[in-house]
């Protein structure tokens, strides 16, 4: 029986009926799978740099680029899946083929790093491997994803006003689409190159900047939903929120016109792109994040059972307050930190929201206290990683000697935690996915 909503949630968030859990099952298992990937291959990465490490093992760069695929656009997308498909529903048969596309296209991934085949790009901006085996994965699953977000362009045109989490849902789609015709139209426009490991540099660096609206286009969605399910009532309503969220397309309407006004793989390209993330990114997090910590603030102390939703939002909320913070030093040293804390801030308001919705996909509640602990833990590792990055960044362009080492003990320490927090996440989900039980005599 899934668990009811606040009452006044049901402007905020969205109407679920039955026949839409199986899709979105489905989808978080691949979620939840590329996570226990990356989480493995971090494991193994940790084991590659001990004395007398196996011979079998791949070279770091290779596990870390499929760590980084695994644990970022993978695990992002396919919980955009998983919204979607709660958000309109499977499309008969079409949905379970681009699931199995999606599915071949993980499953490619994360085998290419032993097969030995092509070149390791761990500093491109969607970080890959130039072999067939992964370019051929990354484009079946994004061949699955950029379908299924155009059927729910298509659906929620119209009910996109309806409330702020399908207005967040469009946005994301929107974003993801305009992800796949950056990566069309840069492929067959960028101008010949002799280096291969450049000419894919070149391919993806618009790329991975347009998912990064895509991604918070989702942690703001996670940001709506937690707080309604969780009993707050941000000021401003649901109206407000909604014309914050579909205001957020605004700054894509940019995407198509560098793509059109300059030559693919061009400097001119590449720093509007910069630009455009670091600015436009992040509209409309600010307000919105402004609105929902003003319900945060005010609202009523939570219970045992809401707490994991507001630790998530708060944690998310702080985050991405760090990510904006770097944005405005504009310090091209801290461009990283400023990343890693979207990525962060995203993944623990989906962490939060999965652990929310389980209920409402038929599974047990994930343990509260439990699911507290974990996001609380995650959310400090990343800070204290984070801390250890900046520190490193202004040890490149201040004066700040003497401290590498304990720059260096903040970033592995936070690292660490961080991955056993997620590690400890994937025991959660996974002890309330089990199905649950008739009564008996039922």
């Amino acid at each position: 029986m899934a668990a009811a909503e606040p009452a006044h949630s049901s402007a905020w968030t969205l109407a679920v009926p039955a026949t839409h859990l199986p899709a979105a099952r489905r989808w978080l298992l691949l979620g939840l799978a590329a996570l226990a990937g990356a989480g493995l291959y971090a494991l193994l990465l940790w084991w590659a740099r001990l004395p007398g490490a196996p011979a079998w093992l791949p070279a770091g760069d290779r596990l870390r680029v499929a760590q980084v695929e695994l644990a970022e656009p993978v695990w992002f997308l396919a919980c955009a899946g998983l919204l979607w498909s709660l958000r309109d529903g499977p499309h008969a048969a079409w949905d379970r083929r681009l699931f199995a596309l999606a599915v071949a296209g993980v499953g490619l991934i994360a085998v290419a790093p032993f097969t030995g085949g092509g070149v390791a790009l761990p500093e491109v901006q969607l970080p890959l491997l130039t072999s067939p085996l992964f370019l051929g994965g990354l484009l079946l699953f994004a061949a699955g994803l950029s379908v299924r977000a155009f059927f729910c362009l298509q659906a929620g045109l119209e009910a996109a006003h309806r409330s702020p989490v399908a207005a967040g849902l469009l946005l994301a789609a929107v974003a993801t689409l305009l992800a796949a015709f950056t990566a069309l139209r840069t492929g067959l426009k960028l101008p010949a190159v002799g280096d291969p490991a450049l000419r894919y540099a070149l391919l993806f660096w618009p790329v991975g900047h347009v998912l990064q609206f895509a991604y918070t286009a989702l942690a703001l969605t996670a940001w709506v939903w937690l707080a309604a399910g969780s009993g707050l009532r941000p000021y401003g309503g649901p109206r407000l929120a909604t014309l914050l969220l579909l205001s957020g397309v605004l700054p894509l309407v940019g995407v198509p016109l560098i793509e059109i006004m300059f030559v693919a793989g061009s400097a001119e390209q590449r720093v509007l792109f910069t630009v455009l993330t670091r600015w436009g990114g992040l509209w409309p997090a600010v307000p919105l994040g402004l609105l929902l910590l003003s319900g945060l603030l005010a609202g009523p102390r939570a219970g045992v059972a809401e707490r994991p939703a507001r630790t998530a939002l708060g944690a998310s909320l702080l985050l991405f307050a760090v990510a904006f913070g770097w944005s405005l030093l504009g310090l091209e040293a801290l461009v990283a930190v400023r990343y890693h804390a979207l990525v962060a801030g995203t993944t623990v308001a989906l962490m939060g929201l999965t652990y929310h919705l389980l209920p409402r996909l038929g599974r047990r509640d994930a343990a509260p206290r439990l699911a507290h602990g974990q996001l609380l833990a995650y959310a400090a590792g990343q800070l204290l990683h984070l801390a250890g990055r900046a520190w490193t960044g202004l040890g490149d362009t201040a004066d700040v000697t003497g401290g590498s080492a304990a720059a260096l003990w903040l970033r592995e320490f936070g690292g660490l935690l961080s991955l056993l927090a997620g590690l400890l996440f994937l025991v959660v989900c996974y002890r309330a996915l089990r199905p649950l039980r008739p009564p008996a005599g039922a």
